[in-house]
């Protein structure tokens, strides 16, 4: 599909890339990684055709069609949501008409054995098979699914799109390029603006119905669960590992192992050749030898070693007073907005040392509840705050009250105390400020820049109780796991509103939902809550929030996760959907019903798992005869040509009737 030959791109003589080649094959699930300023984004814009590299080639697939999400864009206001994502399909009759056309010509012809005809059938079969993937004219249903999966309510289909915020206007350009499938989707942070919900639904989207992906994402789980194939920028160079994230870590630990101990050696060699030169350059009959050390010096290649991973810098927080026993006490808390109710009858309590995560979909609540705690805005009930409560708060204004006219290494500077004082270049440097940028003025930075700059005194702040409002938003991945390795050693007491599951993982131990005006406990991780929750939803559960006047204490856990967080987050189909009988489920449907509904779940499964087979044999024997058809010897083959063309006929029904019996199956699941 794309070809990327010896690439490179250069700014003021600096070079980004220094002859980078890779391809693009239909399927691929590739996670650009890098650190921050390694040219992930200028990669994509490449590969977009939006700039020009200098110097290289960039071969694309007759034909083509690419969907570019950049991390910030520039958004209309003139339409509805429905209206704006119905411009996705704008092309749709433009498609059905050369459709038409094509298949007047196909059916006129009779030079059957004709490279032109061959090669109308070809681009017939691909235009046909977009033509199908898009739903053709029967569109309206997977419009109305896509803005749902990205956390639209159907109330918001009407509402002009200048109402909603910047984050949820990127969730309508990014469904609009889901509803073109374009051959290849480039992804540039796509998670930013998504609750975990959403990002779940993208997840499943991305992995079992879009075409070829290139994403650039800082969130490990999604990259995780998406991608197949990860391609590295480093030293200004490409590295392409076939594996998952997960696994290129490994691969790339073993990799710079290998660079340190060649660079090493390569050193020592060096070393003893220039201890000879001095120890001989004036001994006559040791001239040539001399020389000639001289001239193998010359050709030596210094060996890069990949940038040092800085996720093992080990920061702690400075020591404070000793809170109260319980930090937090909600009784009966409400919050409204005029007629709207945020949530009510919140009763909770926050233990010293605990943990805890505020999770839900945007809009229900998570950022006022925490405003209310900081007494930043009135509210109903009582909110008791500790005895000795220290609150270290971040939040995205945060970074606005940073003194513009000091530096980077100042702000830092002014705030750290005691033995930390020697560490504050290597601080900045694990959180992207390395070098130069240290020096910078906070006023020339970056509303992320500065986001990350407030995050970093935070840390250096003695404070007993921290409240971190979607802390990851600007952080790369090392930078991650330098935050969450300090909250974890911390000793007091965390509330992370946050949606990166990677982030969660391990790091709290009691999880509040959002929803529905309502803040419900459950006890565990976060994978243990998505995993009730997914279980929750295939049963058809979703009133499981009451409203009682306080939340229900869930200390059950549907069954133990002992996979890996991807596996937790996709339980089996063929035990998702028949699961054991639950008080609740015993209250909604009686055993017949319930039995009868597992049964057409079974028949469904079976129907998913006959389509994929299907759909498998099929892929594989195209790319039997694509092989075929690459060697020179069959180039004019006709009977290939036409197996070929069947084939790929088959193939666009049989995916027709997988996706018909996914969403049967979902449908019946409830999701």
């Amino acid at each position: 599909m794309i070809s990327i030959d010896k690439l490179g791109v250069e700014f003021s003589a600096t070079p980004l890339f220094l002859d980078a080649s890779f391809v693009v094959n239909p399927k691929d699930r590739i996670a650009l990684v890098g650190k921050n300023g390694a040219g992930k984004s200028t990669m994509l814009k490449i590969i977009a055709g939006m700039q020009e590299p200098t110097y290289g080639q960039v071969a694309r697939q007759k034909d083509i069609t690419i969907g570019y999400l950049p991390q910030v864009m520039v958004l209309a206001d003139s339409r509805t949501v429905r209206e704006e994502a119905e411009t996705a399909f704008a092309h749709i009759s433009e498609m059905q008409e050369r459709l038409e056309k094509m298949n007047e010509e196909i059916a006129r012809r009779t030079d059957y054995e004709s490279e032109s005809y061959m090669a109308l059938i070809e681009k017939f079969t691909h235009e046909n098979d977009r033509f199908s993937m898009m739903g053709g004219t029967n569109y309206h249903a997977e419009l109305e699914r896509t803005l749902q999966g990205l956390g639209f309510q159907r109330s918001d289909f009407d509402r002009p799109t200048a109402e909603f915020s910047g984050g949820w206007r990127m969730r309508i350009e990014l469904a609009k390029l889901l509803l073109q499938r374009p051959d290849l989707l480039l992804l540039d942070e796509p998670t930013n603006h998504l609750d975990i919900g959403s990002i779940q639904w993208l997840e499943q989207f991305l992995a079992q119905r879009a075409n070829a992906v290139i994403l650039v994402s800082h969130d490990r789980a999604f990259i995780n669960n998406v991608t197949n194939r990860t391609i590295e920028i480093t030293c200004h160079r490409i590295n392409d590992y076939k594996v998952k994230y997960d696994e290129y870590v490994k691969l790339r630990d073993e990799r710079r192992e290998q660079q340190i101990r060649a660079y090493e050696n390569q050193q020592k060699e060096i070393a003893e050749i220039k201890q000879f030169i001095e120890t001989f350059r004036y001994k006559p009959t040791k001239s040539n030898q001399v020389q000639s050390r001289i001239k193998m010096l010359e050709k030596i290649v210094p060996i890069e070693i990949d940038e040092i991973d800085t996720s093992s810098l080990h920061l702690k927080f400075p020591p404070c007073l000793r809170s109260g026993d319980y930090p937090i006490i909600c009784e009966d808390v409400a919050k409204n907005y005029g007629a709207h109710r945020v949530f009510a009858d919140v009763n909770l309590t926050i233990k010293r040392g605990e943990k805890v995560a505020f999770v839900g979909n945007n809009g229900e609540g998570k950022s006022t509840l925490v405003k209310c705690i900081m007494g930043e805005i009135p509210f109903e009930g009582n909110l008791k705050i500790g005895h000795n409560v220290q609150i270290g708060y971040f939040a995205q204004n945060q970074a606005q009250l940073l003194d513009g006219n000091i530096t980077v290494f100042d702000t830092i500077d002014h705030v750290a105390k005691g033995d930390i004082r020697l560490k504050i270049r290597d601080i900045l440097g694990a959180f992207m400020f390395g070098g130069e940028a240290s020096d910078k003025y906070v006023k020339v930075l970056s509303g992320g820049e500065r986001s990350r700059l407030a995050m970093i005194r935070l840390l250096l702040e003695p404070v007993n109780l921290l409240i971190l409002d979607e802390p990851t938003n600007h952080l790369d991945m090392q930078s991650k796991e330098v935050l969450k390795q300090a909250i974890k050693e911390f000793d007091g007491t965390a509330i992370i509103v946050s949606h990166d599951r990677d982030f969660l993982d391990g790091l709290v131990d009691k999880v509040y939902e959002f929803g529905g005006g309502q803040v419900r406990e459950h006890l565990g991780g976060i994978y243990d809550f998505l995993q009730k929750k997914q279980i929750e939803s295939l049963n058809q559960l979703g009133q499981h929030l009451t409203s009682t006047g306080s939340p229900s204490h869930t200390t059950e856990k549907s069954f133990k996760v002992t996979a890996s967080p991807q596996a937790a987050t996709v339980p089996s189909s063929s035990a998702a959907g028949r699961l054991d009988l639950t008080n609740k489920t015993q209250a909604l449907l009686s055993y017949a019903e319930l039995k009868e509904h597992n049964k057409s779940i079974k028949k469904a499964e079976k129907a998913v798992e006959t389509a994929e087979q299907r759909v498998t044999k099929l892929e594989e024997q195209i790319a039997e005869i694509e092989t075929k058809l690459s060697l020179p010897e069959n180039a004019s083959d006709t009977t290939l040509f036409k197996q070929y063309g069947e084939l790929k006929s088959q193939l666009t029904i049989a995916e027709d009737e997988w996706t018909e019996a996914s969403m049967k199956l979902e449908e019946l699941r409830g999701n």
